[in-house]
């Protein structure tokens, strides 16, 4: 099958690798054309602009960070839509929000290319692995007849209805996720100034109700002073937003959401964006005056 991907960065990189292995004929671009050269030297063919992996593709999947940079790729000059023929199929495994996957679609209509949404959970770790949660909105044919690739990608493959419903699935679970690393570093931080060690409460909390796998990487991440991505906390704040600005949209009251978006764009400005997520962390331990880090 001729397979086009458009994004080797963080996850991208990986993705592609189980497409190569899956025996797909595959071409990539990026900006970056450094980040292209380990997947060149499996075989992959570079484009010169998402136009070219358009025309050479059935099937074009996109990992961006931001919804501008997917709308760009799709609909700027030089985009997957100029160079896409009629039945061609594109999913975005970004996370994009349903306003913009809609004017995608619908542009995308009118040339006959089939737009699913299909963000992805998991991480680097699950891109690395091809354990990824994918959750698929769209056209259920189109989903059938890609899922094998879908699959080499990871191991939670789901359609969860019309187009847009992905995005919204994956926006949820990122605010969940992202609510959970501001909790936590309240609760840590208020047990480690209480004086148990920070290892002594995850395993304490680890076989008790408040476990869960936001946590789950502390020992060697946090507990260590480790703030390196893993999943930016750009990105992190910026699905928050997402999801503040779906509820707002849908006249949905999100009180706790909004604090937790004030908390990422508080660590935004102190310039720990290119950071992981847990470094949201550093703003709970200034102010309760302790570190969250193990003696060892």
């Amino acid at each position: 099958m001729d397979i086009g991907f458009i994004g080797v960065g963080f996850m991208g990189r990986h993705m592609v690798k189980h497409i190569v292995n899956g025996g797909h004929k595959l071409t990539v671009f990026d900006l970056n054309i450094e980040a292209t050269e380990e997947i060149q030297s499996m075989g992959a063919t570079l484009a010169s602009s998402p136009r070219e992996v358009a025309e050479s593709s059935e099937v074009i999947f996109t990992s961006l960070p931001k919804p501008q940079n997917v709308e760009e790729v799709v609909l700027g000059e030089g985009g997957i839509l100029s160079g896409a023929a009629h039945g061609t199929t594109y999913f975005d495994l970004s996370t994009t929000d349903p306003l913009t996957l809609q004017r995608i679609t619908t542009a995308a209509e009118s040339k006959g290319v089939k737009v699913l949404d299909a963000p992805v959970s998991g991480g680097t770790i699950g891109a690395e692995l091809g354990t990824l949660c994918i959750m698929v909105g769209g056209d259920e044919a189109r989903y059938e007849k890609y899922k094998p690739v879908l699959d080499l990608m990871g191991t939670q493959v789901i359609y969860v209805g019309a187009s847009g419903s992905g995005a919204v699935c994956k926006i949820a679970n990122n605010l969940i996720g992202m609510t959970l690393g501001v909790v936590l570093s309240e609760a840590f931080s208020m047990g480690v100034k209480a004086g148990v060690d920070p290892a002594t409460l995850y395993d304490a909390i680890s076989m008790s109700t408040g476990d869960t796998k936001a946590m789950q990487s502390y020992p060697d991440t946090l507990f260590k002073g480790n703030f390196e991505p893993g999943f930016k906390l750009d990105l992190g704040s910026k699905d928050v937003g997402l999801a503040t600005e779906i509820g707002r949209t849908l006249g949905v009251p999100m009180d706790v959401s909004n604090i937790v978006q004030q908390k990422y764009i508080e660590a935004q400005n102190r310039g720990w964006g290119e950071n992981s997520t847990l470094a949201v962390a550093k703003l709970q331990e200034e102010k309760s005056g302790v570190e969250i880090r193990t003696k060892s």
